[in-house]
């Protein structure tokens, strides 16, 4: 019993001391004489890293290929920069995520339009 009061007490001080020890290893970045420096990871250069998210994704509907969202139909894919692109729906089922032209909501719809007439 009394060894065990003995090491309950040794716990109660050491470990404060290594969580505290531990806080400014993390802080300091754990170097001696300077900063962390933080590399950036780059991403390959190929697409294996995407293919290997497309396989992996589940989806018993229709999985949209630009943002791998699992949607009902291939119109309703959400794009992947709504704050700057356009969704264009088409009558035949399908869409086009175009980026926003102008100042006027609903430009870049216009302007497809105009394409597809020949005008633009």
């Amino acid at each position: 019993m009394h060894l065990t009061t003995l090491l309950a007490t040794y716990l109660l001080l050491i470990l404060p001391a290594s969580a505290q020890f531990q806080f400014f290893e993390q802080m300091f970045g754990n170097q001696q004489g300077g900063p962390q420096s933080h590399q950036p990871q780059n991403m390959g250069s190929d697409s294996v890293w995407y293919q290997q998210q497309y396989e992996n994704a589940r989806c018993d509907k229709f999985l949209c290929p630009q943002t791998l969202s699992c949607v009902h139909f291939p119109h309703h894919c959400p794009c992947p920069f709504p704050a700057v692109e356009d969704k264009i729906e088409f009558g035949d089922g399908s869409m086009a995520c175009v980026s926003k032209g102008g100042w006027a909501k609903g430009e870049a719809g216009r302007k497809v339009e105009l394409a597809r007439k020949g005008l633009l």
